[in-house]
C-alpha cells in the first residue's frame, strides 16, 4: 500500500519493516506530495497497520533526487 501510494504521488525512496514492529524509510519529491504522504502515513496507512506514533526526522531540501523509484526493502 505504501509503494502504491508513493507511486501515485510521484515520490521516490524506500521503506522497510523493522524487527521491532516499526517502519523506517526515505521519501523524496515535491514538498506538497511529501506533505500528503506524511499525512497518509501518520493518519491512514495500510489497511492492517496500527499507527501509534509517527515521527519524521532529518528533513531537508535536496537539489537532486537520489532514487529512481519507490521500493520496499526486506
Amino acid at each position: 500500500y505504501t509503494k502504491e501510494r508513493s507511486e501515485k504521488l510521484g515520490l521516490k525512496g524506500w521503506c522497510m519493516n523493522t524487527r521491532q514492529g516499526t517502519v523506517v524509510g526515505t521519501i523524496q519529491g515535491e514538498a506538497s506530495q511529501i506533505d500528503e504522504m506524511k499525512h497518509w502515513l501518520s493518519e491512514i496507512g495500510s489497511p492492517h497497520s496500527r499507527i501509534e506514533k509517527c515521527v519524521f526526522k532529518n528533513e531537508k531540501e535536496i537539489s537532486k533526487l537520489e532514487f529512481g523509484d519507490f521500493s520496499i526493502r526486506q
